[in-house]
């Protein structure tokens, strides 16, 4: 593996207008392709098997009037001069109001608060203690997603006039949804890596490329996914995942391989010959090279093992990520080079080549020598105070609450949030969480008994507020019966409803029963999740463990590695649920209503921070394994690779740092919440795990950290990611006078 990207780095960069031209030809195909074949896409939002989905493929069949699967907007009002709604010049502006959405574009049904049935009682939303606050029910034909933005902005344009007359609106639903703009947020992560990158080099020139080649990676990405929409509906969220990995990933992989670069120059001293830049290439290419392929598989398996969740936006974004951590590290082998062989000797500033000529540039011992050294000669200390601090953060994380967010979560000044909050204060937080329960009745069954029957039990459940008449459909076989619980649609006493409700239902001989709704639809989701956590642990973390043994060619090192991974993400967890469940330091990171972890939460973070996390432990590790096969005893050869690696995994963790807290700030308590707890493992594992407790344990260990049984060590293939081979393949072919020169770079 060495040789070989050895001789295609080298090659890069010696024929970096050939690989220049030959990805122009790339970005303008994918681009032409973008460019051509883009198409507006209407995702559809599916749990395939789910109980909640059937149940809407039933609605969609049996009730198609309804638009089941039709966006919905609740348009919340409220009296202002602490009159009741109906009062003359209140019911005029809502009688208003209802005329004007009643001729929106792509509407189903507008359903007034002050409505009546055919009888004269009233079927409308009317708080009933004071009528101050109504819920003007609006649904939509055609899928919140698909809306059209004439639609949208109708009825925002409507909301503010009813605000005119005199009346509080504010509109709670699927159709305004509170979406943050990440592109501000992108923008602060690339100016971050930026100083980073330049205070790391110390060359503006060496501290933009690696910008440039992870920014070209996610426009490929983006040009691509945008060409998908041809023949596959794409969310408009599909790309945000593989921008953040992307960017990310991008800006490590070329660092480390630009470092490498630039720190075997120096060695060499001849930053003036073309010759010796070109292989100097190729041996950082070879090297680190080998650890970003290695590194990238595993950040390309965590990710892709997010199907085995059966969630196919979730699989979606995934696989667009995977791509984009593919392309990352091809241009990373190949374009980087080619970059670099642009730069030239301007890779170093002048004053770094005229150190360089004295024999004098990295000469000083530096921190990461001097903190490897203090680890090995303090390694139980070291350990026992990153073990067990990271184990005092975990503990918060005995007390996870999973949920999904609803609008209760939202910023307290959005309009879902409010009007998330009016409906509380009017009708119950039940209100915010209706289900729906849908009965395919067998043949036979008379609708108006069965009607009595699942009315009769489902009053008899604890945790209903109120049970909706039944209603059958045109055809006579289909009951539909609304159900409004009384606690809030994310509190956990309306999932164990859910529960409890289908579990009373099963056992029903006359229909087949079963729970619905956004509500039903989102505990479906948590359950999913759930249950796939174990199951994508081991899949994801045996393959990983797979291709560290490989890599590592050790049983330990692997074993350390992903014990140490576990231990940072349980701490991460810890720091999550004791800032946004449990509210400690809530005003400092803004957070508005502390409450359950959305149920994502622990298997994106580890999906990425274990792609992440094993990105560290190879980049550092390598290095270590590197010394330790040319010579070095356990010890010196801990000092020896984290003085090497540690600058440069440090910038690389400050900046996917500081690209994840910039979300923390967020409206959105989602997103705020991502943004920390990815934040807060790569500091754990990045900082205490990778550069503490990794490298104190492999002193305690000493050479049983190499230890492999010589059966495996004969059927493993030799990846060679420490470059032994790859020396040999040199000093053999290196002309006789150069292959001291050779020697002297081992």
């Amino acid at each position: 593996m060495a040789t070989f990207l050895y001789r295609l780095g080298r090659g890069s960069y010696r024929l970096r207008w050939l690989v220049l031209a030959v990805w122009i030809l790339v970005v303008a195909g994918v681009g032409a392709a973008a460019a051509t074949l883009q198409q507006e896409t209407n995702p559809e939002f599916v749990l395939p098997g789910t109980e909640s989905q059937e149940a809407f493929d039933l609605l969609e069949d049996r009730f198609p009037e309804m638009a089941a699967d039709g966006g919905s907007a609740q348009i919340v009002i409220q009296s202002e001069n602490g009159e009741p709604l109906t009062s003359e010049a209140n019911t005029a502006a809502i009688d208003a109001l209802a005329a004007v959405m009643a001729d929106s574009p792509q509407i189903a049904s507008v359903t007034s608060p002050l409505a009546t049935g055919p009888n004269g009682e009233p079927i409308g939303m009317l708080s009933a203690e004071d009528q101050t606050i109504g819920v003007m029910q609006v649904a939509y034909a055609e899928p919140a997603m698909e809306l059209d933005e004439d639609t949208v902005a109708y009825l925002e344009a409507a909301v503010a006039d009813a605000e005119d007359q005199g009346v509080r609106v504010e509109v709670g639903g699927d159709v305004l949804q509170a979406m943050p703009e990440t592109s501000a947020t992108e923008l602060i992560g690339i100016g971050v890596a930026l100083v980073v990158l330049i205070i790391t080099f110390g060359a503006l020139l060496a501290a933009g490329l690696p910008i440039i080649t992870a920014v070209l990676g996610v426009m490929l990405t983006t040009a691509g996914i945008l060409a998908a929409t041809s023949f596959m509906n794409v969310s408009e969220s599909t790309g945000t995942l593989a921008s953040m990995i992307g960017l990310a990933v991008g800006i490590d992989y070329a660092l480390f391989i630009l470092s490498r670069y630039r720190s075997e120059l120096a060695k060499d001293g001849r930053v003036e010959d073309r010759r010796a830049r070109a292989d100097a290439m190729g041996r950082a290419v070879g090297t680190a090279g080998s650890a970003v392929f290695f590194a990238g598989l595993t950040v390309i398996v965590a990710l892709l093992g997010l199907s085995v969740v059966n969630i196919p936006f979730l699989t979606e974004m995934a696989v667009a990520a995977a791509v984009t951590v593919l392309i990352a590290v091809v241009i990373a082998v190949t374009l980087l080079p080619a970059f670099a062989g642009f730069a030239g000797k301007r890779i170093f500033t002048g004053r770094q080549r005229r150190r360089i000529a004295a024999g004098v540039h990295g000469t000083k011992p530096n921190g990461g020598k001097r903190w490897a050294g203090f680890v090995t000669r303090h390694p139980i200390l070291v350990a026992l105070i990153g073990i067990l601090g990271l184990g005092a953060l975990a503990y918060p994380a005995t007390d996870l609450e999973l949920g999904l967010p609803d609008a209760g979560s939202s910023g307290e000044e959005t309009t879902q949030r409010q009007a998330y909050d009016l409906i509380s204060e009017g009708f119950g937080p039940g209100f915010n969480g209706q289900l729906m329960i849908v009965g395919d009745l067998d043949d036979g069954v008379d609708a108006m008994a069965a009607a009595q029957d699942v009315t009769a039990e489902l009053n008899d459940i604890d945790g209903i507020a109120l049970v909706g008449q039944a209603v059958p459909n045109q055809a006579g076989d289909t009951l539909l019966v609304t159900v409004i619980p009384e606690a809030a649609p994310a509190d956990e006493a309306t999932n164990q409803l859910v529960h409890d409700i289908r579990g009373v239902l099963a056992d029903d001989t006359d229909a087949d029963w079963a729970v619905t709704g956004a509500t039903a639809l989102n505990i479906d989701i948590s359950d999913n999740l759930n249950d796939a956590l174990l199951p994508y642990m081991l899949i994801v973390v045996g393959l990983a463990a797979l291709i560290l043994l490989l890599v590592f060619r050790s049983i330990l090192v692997p074993l350390t590695a992903t014990l140490g991974f576990m231990l940072s993400v349980f701490a991460a967890l810890g720091a999550l649920v004791a800032v946004f469940q449990w509210g400690w330091g809530a005003e400092l990171f803004n957070v508005d209503q502390p409450g359950p972890i959305m149920s994502m939460m622990p298997i994106l973070m580890i999906g990425l921070v274990f792609g992440l996390a094993m990105d560290y432990q190879i980049f550092l590790v390598t290095r270590v394994r590197e010394a330790y096969v040319h010579g070095a005893d356990p010890k010196a050869a801990i000092v020896d690779g984290y003085g090497h690696s540690s600058r440069v995994v440090v910038a690389a963790a400050l900046i996917m740092i500081s690209v994840f807290a910039a979300f923390i700030f967020s409206a959105e308590s989602l997103i705020a919440s991502m943004g920390f707890a990815l934040a807060a493992a790569v500091v754990f594992d990045a900082f205490v795990v990778r550069m503490a407790i990794i490298p104190a344990v492999m002193a305690l260990i000493g050479r049983g950290a190499w230890w492999i049984p010589k059966w495996l060590d004969r059927i493993l293939p030799n990846v060679d990611v420490e470059g032994e081979k790859l020396q040999q393949h040199l000093a053999k072919d290196a002309p006789e006078d150069e292959r001291e020169l050779v020697g002297a770079s081992k």
